[in-house]
């Protein structure tokens, strides 16, 4: 299907589609170890071959770009593997994952990422143009596929009225487990330097204010998605994770007390997160076992 957004070059974004890319990693304990610290958490390191937590694959396989191939944003410019979106803002909209509990990936395995680019998609939205660019995953180590994940990131259009943002979802206040917590610079700064995410909306609260239009800078949604990973973990340890499905829905912003909740039916699984006006910031659902 031929993209349709004004300002952009159909023929030339649908050619990105289908393309491919392998990557190889090792699975190395420091940076288990420093999320563990960072989330204060148990160290899940202390053990030879411990299995990696849900979504803690997200220290590894890092973005490592240069200065001169950086947006102003943070970003890179794409042009490599991502395909290059005219369009100035950048965020995570949402994933899914399928993981092999056979056979997981361990601290100390060579794993290898064959990444493809499955779809780009162009809308119209009530702020403007937006391309969605959703990405397969698909992690290997010595004994075969460990997980698979289906990642989907958003181009917007620059900010045109300072402070708009999605109309808002009010989440749900009936909850099993109940977790109040406030992201701080420090929490913000750790888990970007453990990830080497350069994006200057969770750091830089002059150009998030001002250019993209936020309050303060934003929470990264990975973050929230191992928060609520890690309300799952505290309150059901032997659960293991066999499929998450995770949708961003609004922004939440440094120093504001946020609500990580979570209830169990069987082997499902409801997670959210709400942020201090009560207003839903990420859904999740998640298949267990254990």
């Amino acid at each position: 299907m031929s993209t349709t957004v004004e300002g952009l070059k159909p023929d030339a974004l649908d050619a990105w589609v289908g393309r491919t890319q392998n990557l190889e990693d090792d699975i190395t304990r420091f940076p288990v170890r420093a999320l563990a610290a960072t989330l204060d958490t148990e160290d899940p390191s202390i053990a030879k071959e411990a299995v990696l937590p849900p979504l803690w694959h997200w220290l590894y396989f890092l973005p490592i770009h240069r200065p001169r191939s950086m947006r102003h944003d943070g970003h890179a410019q794409g042009g490599d593997f991502m395909p290059p979106v005219d369009l100035p803002r950048r965020v995570w909209a949402g994933s899914k994952f399928i993981w092999n509990l056979a056979n997981p990936m361990r601290i100390g395995d060579r794993v290898r990422r064959i990444s493809r680019i499955d779809s780009i998609m162009p809308k119209h939205g009530s702020s403007g143009q937006l391309v969605f660019v959703t990405i397969v995953h698909e992690f290997h180590n010595a004994k075969g596929l460990s997980l698979a994940n289906e990642h989907t990131s958003a181009f917007r259009e620059a900010a045109k009225d300072l402070g708009q943002s999605p109309k808002p979802v009010i989440a749900d206040t009936e909850a099993a487990w109940h977790r109040v917590l406030t992201p701080d610079p420090v929490l913000l700064f750790r888990y970007s330097a453990l990830t080497f995410n350069s994006h200057r909306i969770h750091y830089d609260h002059p150009y998030a204010r001002e250019e993209e239009g936020y309050p303060a800078p934003l929470v990264q949604g990975p973050l929230i998605s191992t928060l609520l990973m890690d309300l799952l973990h505290r309150h059901a340890p032997a659960a293991h994770v066999r499929r998450l499905q995770l949708k961003a829905m609004r922004p939440s912003f440094v120093g504001r007390p946020m609500h990580v909740r979570g209830t169990r039916n069987g082997d499902e699984v409801r997670l959210w997160a709400a942020d201090d006006e009560g207003r839903l910031t990420m859904a999740a659902t998640a298949e267990v076992d254990g």
